[in-house]
């Protein structure tokens, strides 16, 4: 196939949604339809003994929450289709922002009973910033939800962007008999439990035929009266003004009963964008291009706890990537060749020959690799627009078993490396403070230790109210700060210094005090000091 086609035929897209709002049942039901799974797993609890299958760690079948991306490559009607799952909860955002520096449009999922939601207001802000196309899928049709026309100026108002459905819901909850798909003009019949079948879906290109009525009854008549106010009140869909982010066409169906799936996937195949061109540090660099490059969007250490592997994943942006060929790592300036590169199915890993843009892959990294580092054939810059974070929550990290106290060291370190959390050390007395931007992150470093690198241990809240890197034109005055402030002072990763500030009141007290000293509220920083260029 030519190298063109090969980068048409791909569609890269994030499903991002609030907690409980079905995104991961979605999820699910994709890869049914796209034949990458046999039979849908049921988000565990304690009656039910499978997971979703885009729900790989262990913490997460038990939970019956997502606390990481997970990747999922599969084909549909002629299209590759690579498919991120992200996490829901807001103490595991870092890691959803991430993975949408990755992909080329997003899916955002609505619960139809809650509507527009805290979280999903947030995620939908990084879409908007970055002109990412959005589809939005109201979901949970089968239970008793807001009206359809409400919820789509609450979509407008709450998510700053101007929708316009493409299906219509016919009747909801227990009333709830299907979906006439606007786009198509076709009626889909609700069959709960079970995926769409042929015999459920009619060609109806008339909403005066008589034959829906004889399908939905009494229900066609507000069918008419709701698609004449769609047609009236909203502008006809645009697919330019979906492309460049300014308009979200949405969807009506029950991720949970398999409906409303199909339709979306079928649409999205059709009007989601193909790998998008990337902005570096030195020139944009388009997905049409002959040379390989792309970056590393996220770290996994563990992803089988069997083997303890550590994988890369890297979002190729342009250019043919070959298995066993050499490529420039930029950061370290240094050419590497991976001689076991993957695609994914969550934590089911392939090796590949090759792949193209849009594609995510895994790389077995044996500690070369930071989120943000840049893969070329040669040329020198680095991709721009992936994200740090300053951590908001701040723990000391007790060792509960000395003998281990070699495998929590390796096992922190590894974690931390995947980017949900940052380590610091204290000089004085050696102390590990993890910073992180939610609560639960705790849990789950607390959890993979024990059960990944056999290490057990607890975290103890810590008066620590921001984490800034702080950098000085003077050595003497850097080390005249470190050692008027010794006991506020630590350094992270990679030997930088930080100041540990106990208050907001202390930090903007100590800014002041000392201008010859700068602070950062980032990490960024460092990835600007890459960003300037390799020797």
């Amino acid at each position: 196939m030519p190298y063109s086609d090969e980068i048409e035929k791909r569609r890269t897209f994030a499903i991002i949604s609030h907690p409980d709002a079905g995104k991961t049942t979605l999820t699910e039901k994709l890869l049914l339809f796209g034949g990458a799974i046999q039979v849908a797993g049921a988000v565990k609890s304690n009656k039910t003994a499978r997971a979703t299958a885009s729900d790989f760690m262990e913490i997460e079948r038990q939970r019956g929450i997502s606390v990481a991306t997970s990747v999922m490559g599969f084909e549909y009607n002629g299209y590759k289709i690579n498919l991120l799952d992200t996490p829901g909860h807001k103490d595991f955002s870092e890691d959803t922002y991430r993975t949408l520096t990755a992909v080329d449009s997003v899916v955002l999922v609505v619960d139809c009973v809650k509507g527009v939601e805290e979280q999903t207001e947030k995620l939908m802000n990084v879409c908007r910033m970055r002109k990412t196309p959005v589809i939005v899928f109201v979901n949970k049709l089968d239970r008793e939800g807001k009206d359809p026309f409400d919820l789509l100026d609450e979509l407008e108002a709450k998510l700053s962007i101007k929708v316009r459905p493409l299906s219509w819901p016919i009747g909801m909850g227990t009333a709830f008999k299907g979906v006439y798909n606007l786009y198509n003009k076709s009626l889909y019949l609700f069959r709960s439990g079970g995926l769409t079948r042929t015999d459920d879906v009619m060609e109806i290109r008339d909403l005066g035929d008589a034959a829906l009525d004889r399908q939905i009854g009494d229900y066609a008549n507000k069918l008419r009266e709701d698609a004449e106010l769609v047609e009236g009140a909203y502008d006809d869909f645009d697919r330019q003004t979906y492309l460049a982010g300014d308009l979200a066409p949405v969807f009506f169906g029950s991720a949970v009963n398999n409906f409303g799936v199909k339709e979306l996937l079928d649409t999205l195949t059709t009007i989601a964008p193909p790998p998008a061109n990337r902005a570096t540090n030195v020139r944009v660099v388009e997905s049409g291009e002959k040379n390989f490059t792309g970056f590393v969007f996220k770290i996994h250490a563990n992803l089988d706890p069997r083997h303890r592997d550590r994988i890369a994943f890297v979002r190729i942006c342009s250019g043919r990537f070959e298995r066993s060929k050499f490529f420039h790592h930029v950061r370290l300036n240094k050419d590497i060749r991976f001689t076991s590169p993957v695609s994914f199915m969550a934590m089911r890993k392939s090796i590949i020959d090759e792949a193209y843009p849009g594609d995510v892959i895994g790389l077995y990294d044996t500690g070369v690799f930071k989120i943000g580092d840049t893969l070329t054939e040669g040329e020198k810059f680095m991709f721009q627009g992936i994200p740090s974070f300053s951590p908001e929550v701040f723990k000391l990290l007790v060792n509960l078993d000395p003998a281990k106290s070699k495998q929590l060291n390796k096992g922190i370190a590894q974690l931390t490396d995947e980017g949900v959390a940052q380590l610091f050390t204290q000089q004085q007395g050696s102390r590990k403070i993890v910073g992180t931007v939610g609560v639960l992150q705790f849990d789950v470093l607390q959890y993979r230790l024990e059960h990944e690198y056999g290490a057990r241990c607890r975290f103890e809240p810590l008066g620590i109210h921001k984490a800034c890197w702080i950098t000085s034109e003077s050595k003497a005055d850097m080390d005249k700060f470190v050692r008027f402030k010794s006991d506020r002072i630590a350094e992270d990763k990679d030997g930088n210094l930080v100041f540990l500030a106990e208050s907001e009141w202390a930090l903007r007290n100590m800014i002041e005090a000392t201008p010859e000293i700068t602070f950062h509220f980032t990490s960024e920083f460092k990835r600007e000091m890459q960003n300037s260029g390799p020797a």
